[in-house]
C-alpha cells in the first residue's frame, strides 16, 4: 500500500503522551541543517531511598541531537535513564537544567502502551485523530497503510483488551505516527513482536528515514546498533554518542538482519525485553 504524502501538523501536547509540537507557522519544519530535535545540557536527579546516597543522578550534562531523515539510538542497561531522557525530550517531564529545542511535529511511542481497553482499534485510531485534528479522510489513509505495514488488519474491530500484547504493541507507534510527524520517539518499540512484525518495523522505519522524518529510538538490543547512522550510550548519567562509518547502517536487508545473524532464533516466538525471545 502506497503511503499518503500529506502531513498535518498540530501545536501543543496531544493526550496519553503523545507530543507534537509545532513551530507556530502552521507547517512542518522548514530543511535546515538546524536539528529536529535537540538537547544541551540535561541533568535530572532523583530523591534516593539508600541511606548512603540521598539521591540518584540519572542525567549528567546530556546532549544529543536528532537530524531530518536520521535514525538514532539511546542505549543502555534496564534503569539507566533512558525513559526519563526520552521523556524530558518530549515534554512530559522536567529536567533540572539545560535546554531541549524542537522543531516540526513529534510523535512519542512510551515502552508501555497508552491505549484504552474498551475502545477498538477502530475507534482507539479516530480518537487519536480527532485530538490530532486530522481529517476523516485523511484519517482512514493513514489508518489503513499503517495496518498494512504492521499487520493488524484484521484486528480493526477488536477492542483493545483483546488483543494479545504484540499486537497491541503495533497499534502504539501508529498512534505516535497517526498525524506524519517530523520526528519519531520511540521507547522500546518492538518488545513483543515476532520476527515477521519485526522486520516489517525495520521496513517501516527505512521508509520514514528515506522519507525525511527523524526518528530516536531506545533500545538495548546490541544486534540492533548496525541499523543506526549515530548511537547514544547512556551509563551512570553520562551519554556519549559514536557515529557509525559509512555504509556501516544496513537496513533490514543488510548484515544484523540475515536469516545469519546474531539475532535469537525467532522460530514463531516473541522478543522479550531482554531482546530474547519468548515461545514459539
Amino acid at each position: 500500500m502506497t503511503r499518503p504524502d500529506a502531513r498535518t501538523t498540530l501545536d501543543g501536547v496531544a493526550h496519553s503522551g503523545r507530543s507534537a509540537i509545532a513551530d507556530g507557522s502552521g507547517s512542518t519544519s522548514p530543511a535546515t541543517d538546524a536539528p529536529s530535535i535537540a538537547a544541551i545540557g540535561l541533568e535530572k536527579t532523583y530523591d534516593s531511598w539508600l541511606p548512603f546516597s540521598p539521591t540518584v543522578e540519572v542525567l549528567d550534562d546530556a546532549s544529543l541531537s536528532i537530524h531530518s531523515g536520521e535514525l538514532v539510538g539511546i542505549v543502555g542497561e534496564n534503569g539507566s535513564g533512558k525513559s526519563t531522557l526520552m521523556q524530558i525530550l518530549v515534554g512530559t517531564l522536567e529536567q533540572d537544567a539545560g535546554t531541549v529545542e524542537r522543531r516540526g511535529t513529534i510523535g512519542w511511542c512510551p515502552q508501555e502502551p497508552l491505549l484504552y481497553d474498551r475502545l477498538t482499534v477502530r475507534e482507539t485510531i479516530h480518537l487519536f485523530a480527532e485530538g490530532y485534528g486530522i481529517s476523516s479522510d485523511r484519517r482512514d489513509e493513514q489508518l489503513a497503510w499503517l495496518a498494512d505495514r504492521l499487520g493488524y488488519e484484521q484486528y480493526l474491530d477488536t477492542r483493545i483488551d483483546r488483543l494479545s500484547g504484540g499486537n497491541r504493541q503495533k497499534v502504539n507507534p501508529s498512534v505516535a505516527l497517526l498525524h506524519d510527524p517530523d520526528v519519531l520517539l520511540l521507547d522500546e518499540p518492538y518488545t513483543g513482536f515476532d520476527w515477521e512484525t519485526y522486520l516489517a518495523f525495520w521496513d517501516l522505519t527505512d521508509d520514514l528515514v528515506e522519507r525525511g522524518t527523524g526518528i530516536g529510538i531506545i533500545s538495548h538490543f546490541v544486534q540492533d546498533r548496525d541499523r543506526f547512522d549515530r548511537i547514544y550510550e547512556l551509563q551512570d548519567g553520562i551519554l556519549e554518542s559514536s557515529t557509525l562509518e559509512d555504509g556501516q547502517r544496513s537496513g533490514v536487508e543488510g548484515e544484523g538482519t540475515s536469516e545469519n545473524a546474531d539475532y535469537p532464533e525467532q522460530a514463531g516466538g516473541v522478543i522479550d525485553d531482554n531482546g530474547g525471545t519468548e515461545g514459539p
